[in-house]
């Protein structure tokens, strides 16, 4: 049974940080492009920031400098480091992954395994 398992997320103010961290079982990681994702209320999901499995990475240009991305191969798990938060990084967060070497990291329809997301509130 697959499983993407979020957590990590919470309430922070402006410039605060926060980790997320992506608990994968069900699937060969390998076999997979994994990438974050955050949809806020009202807006559509956008790409955050992708990940392949030899550790070459991928950023949303709203994010570069402030967001890392990382993995753990050895525990299955991916990790979204936030840092310099704003307020307009508030949205829930969903780890996905996509079949694929390499997937865009933009809408998120070619991704097959989603988690249930995780909350991340900004305050100024």
């Amino acid at each position: 049974q697959v499983q993407l398992v979020e957590s990590g997320g919470g309430s922070v103010q402006s410039g605060g940080s926060l980790r997320l961290s992506c608990a994968v079982s069900g699937f060969t990681r390998s076999n997979y492009y994994m990438a974050w994702f955050r949809q806020a209320p009202g807006k559509e999901r956008e790409g955050v920031a992708g990940i392949h499995i030899a550790g070459t990475t991928t950023y949303a240009d709203s994010v570069k400098g402030r967001f890392t991305i990382a993995q753990d191969n050895t525990r299955n798990t991916l990790y979204l480091q936030m840092n310099s938060l704003k307020p307009e990084d508030t949205a829930m967060y969903y780890c996905a992954a996509c079949e694929k070497w390499w997937c865009p990291v933009t809408t998120g329809y070619e991704y097959k395994y989603w988690g249930q997301g995780t909350q991340v509130t900004v305050s100024s």
